[in-house]
């Protein structure tokens, strides 16, 4: 097993695991600092692409930009998602896993779904492809992006479909927007550790997506908090790089070459 797989294991009911999204190498160098596990999320679509959606995110940009990526990590355990339509079955997930984890030389991958994808999951993990799991809201197939948990039959299905994942081989599981206290339930059930993001401090670690958090993005989903005001820093640079351009301040002697 990878050393890295191993030790987010072990924080199980010991410490929180910290999870980020990076989409490039000079942020993941920083993130790398602090995480234990960065994920290359498809959520660079919306973030960096403006689109309308995750399912417009191809395999190639997932791979370029992870690529990226690694090239800042050197100790958090490295994530990639799957994008849509690039596991449909095991054939075309194994072919696919395998060209990401050889490409971006990543620890493992991320898939989302539940009872559907077990044949899914169990023939990577047989192939020695780590898997991540993802349940809750899923961004690549769902229409109504709102927490999931309310009625009891969901409950039970969300509850049902993580121990099956469990049980197939993942090593951990993300769980978007979750009900408290199923996010509770399902953490404390489960023997490898619950990632949350809005699914509450139940969970075992917690991931955000990076822009979100350095207030980059224009986010204004309940379950996100801005620790910084990003937007507002490089605002203040950009003005006055633009006064020292206009006022012949910049660039100076010491930004110039000479004889």
């Amino acid at each position: 097993m990878n050393k890295k797989i191993k030790k987010i294991l072990n924080k199980k009911n010991k410490s929180k695991i910290i999870c980020l999204t990076a989409y490039s190498k000079n942020v993941a160098s920083i993130l790398d600092n602090h995480c234990d596990l960065v994920l290359v999320g498809d959520s660079l679509g919306s973030v960096l692409y403006n689109y309308k959606s995750t399912k417009e995110v191809t395999l190639e940009t997932m791979i370029n930009h992870s690529k990226s990526v690694r090239l800042g990590i050197k100790k958090s355990l490295l994530v990639v998602d799957m994008p849509y339509k690039t596991y449909r079955n095991s054939k075309e997930a194994l072919k696919n896993a395998k060209l990401v984890m050889k490409k971006t030389k990543c620890d493992a991958v991320k898939l989302e779904g539940g009872k559907k994808i077990i044949p899914i999951v169990k023939s990577l993990v047989k192939n020695r492809i780590p898997v991540m799991g993802h349940l809750g809201i899923l961004p690549q197939t769902d229409t109504k992006f709102t927490f999931k948990g309310k009625k009891l039959a969901e409950r039970n299905k969300i509850l049902r479909d993580a121990k099956l994942l469990e049980k197939s081989g993942i090593f951990s599981i993300v769980l978007e927007c979750v009900e408290t206290k199923l996010s509770k339930q399902i953490t404390k059930e489960l023997k490898i550790p619950t990632i949350g993001i809005g699914s509450s401090v139940n969970c075992d670690g917690q991931v955000l997506v990076i822009d979100d958090l350095i207030g980059l993005s224009r986010s204004n989903l309940k379950f996100v908090k801005k620790y910084a005001d990003v937007n507002k820093i490089i605002n203040i640079a950009v003005k006055k790089y633009k006064s020292e351009v206009i006022k012949k301040q910049f660039p100076n002697t010491q930004h110039s070459f000479k004889n």
